[in-house]
């Protein structure tokens, strides 16, 4: 409690540290300029272009009016970054997120309206047509959540991809994804996709501007029991993990011809903005609703605080009740996307009734960038769960396990948990086509205990300190296009929950031997088709023999599994 409490007291006494820091990060001003253009490049005049501050407790928005040219101009504004909205009878609304003031430049920006006839005019467009140039160009910044910033330089040297690129690298990307495999992730969740063959697509609606729509779908079939979801998805910025995401996903499954449905929902929103140069802010929070005997339901908040420290150290403090969606390495936004329908958090059953796996992970970070390829960060944690979630297999039929139809894997509520711990990240790229993580940790475990007994399976089980260490390499064969991803994390000890699940989350390294293959196939193959391959505990290493008042069962902290098959974009 003692090294709780030192936590608590830092994480406190950071926040108010860094409270003043963004009331000064911005004294000076700067202003904003533009065009408002149709999808042919015409100038709109009349268009309303609203300018509100991302900052905190600042005042109502600011609303301009474009001219005969198309141009509008602001005042002068406070430093920092703003939110852009362009509205425009006959076109649809257009929102540029987090666009930053300064006063060392005159911040600029293209935007361009669309319609729900643009699409159609871009395909009768001959391929020969002229595109007209224009001097605007992209500017990245390192923060995400400033990324999409447009600025006139005004030295004429070109950085970034011009917006056409942009556009049509967008374009080259697809709009579609169909994925046709057979196993699952999670297998024994019921409230995920099930251990079975099954289809699953995501389709990519343009909404004008950068906005995107995503909906995605997954349905699977098998001896009677089916399970199938939907889920979408609205970015406003066009890029995961840049401003504001909205999710909704609704899952449902039949356990077994005759078995009891589940039903699931859950409505998701994150956010993210700067507070001048050095302090990032991102927060969020779920709304989960899951019936099957009886429903249950929760609301689950999430924030995070990033500041630089220096050019090479960043300090973050974290508290959430589950982690981030942050897409793995590369994915697109197509895959990001069918990723959701495999994040809805694991039903349980307590006494008879339904009750959701849950916890509270609160953590103290610090990053040391060495250059733009390497870097370490060094995090002490805290842990608290009163739903924790313990797989397993085997012949029990008590009213706590919940029997996964397909998988033969049960889901137990183990009860209450909660541990301290320390982790050590390293990341190297060492190419565009080689990446590597290195981790270690030291955390706590639900284990079994040294004297066994006939006592209910969770008491049973205690907390016991662990130490961990393990790798992730992921690699990618140039002119095949075969990307390898192979991982393995070593346990010095039998343990039966999750060691640091937000850990496991953030760095994608389960434990024991995980390998996955993405093969790109020949071009005559419609649709960019790839194969697929991911298995994960590939030697079936940890498994727990224990024997309860329901029967002998082999507790599973990781589920070995296979999941594999075919994936088409257009």
């Amino acid at each position: 409690m003692g090294s709780l409490r030192v936590i608590r007291s830092s994480i406190f006494g950071m926040l108010l540290c860094l409270l003043p820091l963004a009331a000064v990060a911005a004294p000076n001003s700067g202003k904003i300029s533009g065009v408002v253009l149709d999808s042919t490049g015409t100038p709109q005049m009349g268009a309303t272009i609203f300018v509100s501050s991302d900052q905190l407790l600042r005042s109502s928005a600011v609303e301009l009016l474009t001219n005969d040219r198309g141009r509008f101009s602001s005042a002068l504004l406070p430093s920092g970054t703003y939110s852009i909205k362009v509205t425009l009878a006959g076109f649809l609304p257009v929102m540029e997120e987090h666009v930053l003031v300064n006063d060392e430049r005159t911040t600029l920006l293209e935007i361009v309206l669309g319609s729900v006839f643009s699409s159609l005019e871009k395909l009768q467009r001959q391929p020969d047509q002229p595109i007209a140039s224009d001097e605007w160009t992209w500017v990245l910044r390192s923060a995400a959540a400033t990324r999409p910033v447009l600025r006139w330089q005004d030295d004429g040297e070109i950085f970034g991809v011009p917006p056409g690129q942009f556009e049509t690298a967008q374009n080259q990307a697809g709009r579609v994804r169909l994925e046709l495999t057979s196993g699952s992730d999670h297998p024994g969740s019921v409230s995920n996709p099930s251990d079975s063959p099954g289809t699953a697509l995501v389709y990519d609606f343009s909404l004008g501007g950068h906005e995107q729509l995503l909906m995605a779908s997954q349905f699977s079939y098998e001896n009677g029991a089916y399970s199938g979801g939907l889920a979408t998805q609205w970015i406003p910025s066009g890029e995961q993990g840049v401003g504001p995401v909205t999710t909704l996903l609704i899952r449902e499954s039949r356990l077994g011809p005759d078995g009891p449905t589940f039903r699931g929902l859950r409505m998701s929103f994150d956010n993210s903005f700067a507070i001048g140069d050095r302090i990032s802010l991102r927060y969020g929070s779920d709304f989960v609703m899951a019936g099957l005997d009886g429903t249950t339901a929760a609301v689950r908040p999430r924030a995070e605080m990033a500041m630089q420290l220096t050019p090479t150290w960043q300090a973050s403090i974290l508290v959430a009740a589950n982690g981030w969606q942050d897409p793995a390495g590369d994915q697109s936004t197509l895959q990001s996307a069918l990723n959701t329908l495999d994040q809805f958090p694991t039903v349980l059953m307590r006494d008879g009734h339904t009750v959701l796996e849950n916890g509270l992970h609160e953590e103290l970070a610090v990053e040391h960038a060495f250059n733009k390829n390497a870097s370490l960060t060094v995090a002490v944690f805290n842990d608290r769960s009163t739903h924790t979630a313990v797989f397993g297999h085997g012949s029990v039929t008590g009213p706590d396990y919940l029997q996964d139809f397909v998988s033969n894997v049960f889901a137990y509520d183990a009860g209450d948990s909660g541990s301290l711990g320390t982790r050590v990240a390293y990341r190297q790229k060492f190419t565009d086509n080689i990446s590597a993580t290195i981790l270690y940790e030291y955390a706590g475990a639900l284990s079994p205990t040294e004297e066994p007994s006939q006592a209910a399976l969770r008491n049973q089980l205690a907390m016991r300190y662990r130490q961990s260490a393990g790798g992730r390499l992921t690699a990618k064969v140039p002119r095949i296009g075969t990307k390898f991803t192979a991982g393995y994390k070593w346990i010095n000890g039998p343990v039966v929950s999750a060691m640091d699940p937000y850990g496991e989350s953030l760095y994608h390294l389960d434990p024991y031997l995980s390998l996955g293959i993405h093969q790109p196939l020949p071009s005559f193959i419609p649709g960019h088709a790839e194969f697929l391959a991911d298995c994960g505990n590939l030697f079936a290493q940890g498994y727990v023999p224990l024997a309860t008042p329901d029967g002998r069962v082999v507790l599973i902290p990781t589920y070995r599994y296979l999941r594999g098959g075919l994936s088409f974009q257009f």
